[in-house]
């Protein structure tokens, strides 16, 4: 075998590691015998809640070891063949099995960061927050870039992207805008993405000057029904705005923009669609995620630092650089991971940030360790 296949193989018996330590392989068979013997059970939809609960932790169990033993198995199956190739001096068996090898790498790693998203939300759908920071009409302009580059993000995942809220900019672009966007592990990806973006370039605003701009962005999960979120009558307050067309004699004003403040946290959301009643609940949803994004925070701050490290829109709390002059680069802060495809990153092509975002928390490093790496 060849050193070039031999390093292929290599990485995906690495990424074997990771799957059967991600799903404890040890233990998996019995504890899926486990869930088949409390599935037969006459009494399980009893509590449908739970029930529910339990088949998806079933059918967890039953896709990662699917894929562990699929993976394992079509790697022996081609390392055999080019093996016998090898000794039947069959160059096109090897040739077959060593594309159908590197196929399977890209499976493997691709498996192996899904496995990342194991959190206790990871799975769930979320909610995206966008504000303009430092840097007035530039900084506006530049959330409005940011907005593009995570609508196409969870486009091109053949994720639903739905606008909950916008507020546009004095000249261009917008102040802020918020987002659900629903999809396989939404929120398990885009949880990364929270924290300061920095933005330097040559203004396209008449100065002709070279810019810097901020906007933060703010990920939390959307809390489904498995999760309870208690919020008191007492600690909110509930505002109602008029919102109308475009004018006129026969246009209808009605009250319909809805903003929840909750006093203990100073969180505030807003909603805005045509529906008051659909405005309350939507906010409601929205402020109960956010309480628990600052449960999840509290309980597992080396994962998820984005509470504690958001800080204000500006300079030193940056988690990455996006440089278009005097040279293109984007760069993560926190992993050191960097491209010089700017146009690519700004289309939404994230995935290779999030991924390296990812590996560094599996890995146990914290933000502040890792720039003490670099």
């Amino acid at each position: 075998m060849r050193a070039e296949t031999q390093n292929i193989v290599a990485e995906i018996e690495k990424s074997l590691d990771l799957l059967a330590q991600r799903m404890n392989h040890e233990t998996a068979q019995h504890r899926l015998e486990e869930f088949n013997a409390r599935v037969e059970d006459p009494n399980l939809w009893d509590d449908p809640a739970a029930a529910q609960k339990l088949m998806r932790e079933r059918q967890m169990l039953v896709d990662a070891l699917d894929t562990y033993d699929t993976i394992k198995r079509d790697l022996n199956d081609n390392a055999e063949l080019i093996e016998l190739g090898e000794m039947e001096e069959d160059e096109e068996v090897v040739a077959e099995a060593e594309t159908a090898l590197k196929a399977l790498r890209d499976k493997a790693a691709q498996k192996e960061l899904e496995a990342l998203l194991d959190g206790e939300a990871d799975g769930n759908d979320t909610f995206l927050e966008i504000n303009a920071g430092a840097g007035g009409t530039e900084a506006c302009d530049w959330a409005a870039m940011l907005q593009r580059m995570y609508v196409r993000w969870a486009e091109k995942r053949g994720y639903k992207v739905e606008l909950q809220s916008e507020e546009a900019g004095a000249e261009a672009g917008i102040k802020s805008c918020a987002y659900k966007i629903s999809g396989p592990n939404a929120y398990g990806w885009l949880k990364s993405e929270s924290g300061v973006h920095r933005l330097v370039r040559i203004s396209p605003f008449g100065k002709g000057t070279r810019e810097t701009s901020f906007a933060s962005v703010w990920v939390y999960p959307v809390v489904d029904d498995n999760i309870e979120v208690e919020v008191n009558p007492a600690d909110i307050r509930i505002d109602t705005y008029r919102s109308s067309g475009a004018g006129g004699q026969h246009v209808n004003t009605t009250d319909s923009a809805v903003r929840i403040t909750h006093h203990p946290t100073g969180i505030v959301v807003t909603s805005s669609e045509k529906s008051q009643h659909q405005n309350r609940d939507i906010a409601m949803k929205a402020l109960k995620s956010r309480l628990y994004q600052l449960e999840l925070d509290k309980r597992n701050a080396a994962i998820n630092e984005a509470h504690e490290n958001k800080g204000s829109a500006g300079w030193g709390n940056q988690i990455r650089s996006y440089v278009l002059q005097p040279y293109q680069m984007v760069k993560d802060l926190r992993t050191e991971h960097e491209t010089s495809d700017t146009k690519g990153v700004l289309d939404g092509d994230l995935d290779e940030f999030m991924a390296a975002t990812l590996a560094m928390n599996a890995a146990g490093k914290s933000r502040a360790e890792a720039q003490a790496e670099s």
